[in-house]
């Protein structure tokens, strides 16, 4: 729980949501953050409604939000804050491969993507970037940006999917039937169905099962 300040020290405080349905990770991130940064006050999130909750009430110098958490996808969930709460500075920090969902979430208005099998003293540079008004990606994926400006580099088939044939992806890869995505996303099932006809079509893949495989192979759902 945030302790009781006085005004013009709650005005002078650094305010981090940290969004993780994890415990220890979310713990883990107070204390590395709390040694680097001074006058700093975290909230806690550990759902996708939490989050939304919580930037209704308040303001937050900055957003560190997992991908994956209960409730709504994470790139469904930072268009809504970037829609609502544009200047909110949000830092991607998932265990997903960069390569597959930083571009995205970059795009979706993220000002910055790490993963969590980073170095800490990466993570800390990432945020102390964001607060001064800049964006953060790693040298490695610096360099793919820049490699791929003015020239036409192939994409990789998970690549070629619109974000939410790439959402329905993960969901159906994570065991979800039509029926309950497409109750999810106030989607009809035909709908749903021709999405995953896409998918399918779009990956290169012949079946379901041989999606799946793929999706948990290249790391991109818990």
């Amino acid at each position: 729980m945030e302790a009781q300040l006085d005004d013009s020290k709650r005005e002078s405080m650094v305010r981090i949501l940290i969004a993780d349905d994890h415990p220890i990770v979310r713990q883990a991130l107070k204390r590395l953050l709390a040694d680097e940064l001074k006058e700093v006050a975290f909230i806690e999130a550990q759902s996708s409604k939490e989050v939304l909750e919580l930037t209704r009430g308040q303001n937050f110098d900055i957003a560190v939000l997992d991908v994956t958490m209960p409730g709504r996808d994470g790139l469904d969930l930072l268009k809504e804050l970037k829609q609502f709460y544009p200047k909110l500075p949000v830092l991607i920090f998932s265990m997903h491969p960069e390569d597959q969902y930083a571009i995205r979430a970059l795009r979706t208005g993220a000002s910055g993507y790490i993963t969590k099998g980073s170095a800490p003293e990466e993570l800390v540079k990432a945020i102390k970037r964001i607060l001064q008004g800049g964006k953060y990606v790693s040298p490695l994926l610096a360099e793919k940006l820049a490699s791929s400006l003015g020239s036409e580099i192939e994409k990789t088939p998970f690549e070629t999917l619109s974000d939410r044939e790439y959402q329905v992806m993960r969901m159906i890869a994570s065991g979800k039937t039509i029926t309950q995505i497409a109750e999810e996303l106030s989607l009809s099932v035909k709908t749903v169905s021709t999405y995953r006809s896409r998918i399918l079509e779009k990956t290169r893949m012949k079946t379901i099962p041989e999606l799946i495989r793929s999706v948990i192979t290249n790391n991109l759902i818990e």
